[in-house]
């Protein structure tokens, strides 16, 4: 099976194109020795590639016939990543979800009613 295929089968990428595109910038290593996206794959081979800047590191178990589901990729791959960098990983993901308060930023449509109501009837209490 192709690297770029393989990729995007266990999940590792969103989209097929993904999977290409960074095999095609030389971030995927297979058994240390960087990749096409045409490279075949075989059980027992070392995968190395660098996703939102953490180098991950998976060893081939097996290859799926098509694209599995996220319960399923355990049996096609073992990921040797090390913990720190997963910790890393997850940080990377939790923060995202931080940077802006709800309610922060654009108005809903409630605070804008409210805000209307404010301006046009200054006088009066909510």
């Amino acid at each position: 099976m192709r690297i770029d295929k393989y990729l995007w089968s266990i999940r590792c990428f969103k989209t097929r194109n993904q999977a290409s595109a960074s095999v095609k910038k030389g971030a995927v290593r297979i058994n240390g020795t960087i990749a096409k996206p045409a490279k075949e794959v075989f059980p027992g081979d070392k995968v190395n590639f660098r996703l939102n800047q953490i180098t991950h590191t998976i060893e081939v178990l097996d290859l799926p016939k098509a694209r599995v589901g996220a319960k399923l990729v355990d049996i096609y791959r073992i990921d040797h990543t090390p913990k720190d960098l997963q910790d890393q990983m997850s940080l990377i993901r939790g923060g995202k979800d931080g940077l802006r308060d709800r309610g922060s930023g654009r108005p809903t449509k409630k605070d804008r009613r409210d805000i209307d109501d404010f301006s046009t009837n200054p006088d009066e209490d909510f």
